[in-house]
């Protein structure tokens, strides 16, 4: 049986991937007494006796954590921003070309963060195709609920007294430096960041990720990207998959709330197109994405305990 510690388990990420393990039987779950959560030697000794550690902490309390673990053979899934630039580390979207194999033999994960899970799952294989070229100045809106802030703005917004407040969307990020555009960058192999502009508003989960592009920034047109797509994902596990609606009037960004997969679509015509992935910024996002990857650790299903 797998032994599993959770690092930062009393938060939301935390929190989600604890219910995603409590029912199975092939993982035992290392906790320890809420008195001891943030106890040095406690934690070491949890790390010391996992065979996967679940970081859901700060950037800095990673890097401590992570520095209590060396000389231990735990295998490491971080949630937190920390190593996802990091070449030591396995970026964890197993979905791209050749990660699913880094990830299997690697001690360390770099969980993605949520916004740039969607702007890489839309952006990377087009540029790994060649339609988007490296240098392309490309901008991103991306909207996600509220439960993304982590407890502090769900209180927040739960709370009668401020949730009048936040009654209508919130843009953040205003200065450019929003912490996951190196990751959005690197991983997609772009010479530039996005202009990126990320929203959130007021409902509990979800997200929404639009990528514009305009006829004369790529090469090719909206059918070969709607064909790359399909060849990329749609023959993989199926946590990521290429969906066609020319029906559909609007696109609800809380549309996979609860679950952990994601969809991709295009829209838009010959001259103005947009590309949009949507998915729980909980699931595919944060919580979703670290159990595939440590399924893929214990060389199960990935789609193992996951609500698809």
């Amino acid at each position: 049986m797998t032994k599993v510690f959770i690092d930062g388990s009393a938060g939301t990420t935390g929190l989600r991937i604890n219910e995603r393990l409590a029912g199975r039987g092939d993982i035992e779950l290392i906790t320890l007494p809420d008195a001891l959560r943030k106890d040095e030697s406690a934690r070491k000794q949890a790390l010391y006796e996992a065979d996967i550690a679940f970081l859901c902490l700060p950037d800095a309390a990673a890097v401590e954590a992570v520095a209590l673990a060396q000389g231990s053979s735990v295998k490491i899934i971080d949630t937190s921003t920390a190593h996802r630039t990091d070449d030591d580390w396995a970026y964890g979207f197993p979905e791209l070309t050749g990660l699913h194999e880094k990830i299997a033999s690697s001690a360390r994960i770099a969980n993605p963060g949520c916004h740039a899970s969607g702007f890489i799952a839309l952006v990377a294989p087009l540029v790994e195709a060649g339609i988007i070229p490296a240098d392309t100045s490309l901008s991103c809106f991306s909207l996600t609920g509220y439960s993304g802030g982590g407890k502090k703005m769900i209180a927040d917004y739960e709370n009668p007294e401020t949730a009048s407040k936040l009654a209508s969307p919130g843009m953040y990020g205003l200065t450019q430096s929003h912490k996951h555009l190196p990751e959005m960058k690197k991983i997609c192999g772009l010479e530039k960041a996005p202009v990126f502009c990320p929203v959130v508003a007021p409902y509990y989960s979800g997200m929404e990720v639009t990528v514009p592009l305009t006829a004369d920034m790529i090469n090719g047109n909206i059918e070969k990207i709607e064909e790359t797509y399909i060849s990329y994902y749609n023959n993989q596990n199926g946590l990521v998959k290429f969906t066609k609606d020319g029906s559909a009037a609007f696109l609800y960004a809380d549309a996979l709330s609860g679950r952990d997969c994601m969809e991709i679509t295009v829209t838009g015509n010959a001259e103005r197109i947009l590309l949009v992935s949507r998915f729980d910024n909980l699931g595919k996002g944060a919580s979703g994405a670290a159990i595939q990857n440590m399924n893929i650790l214990m060389g199960l299903d990935e789609k193992t305990g996951l609500v698809l």
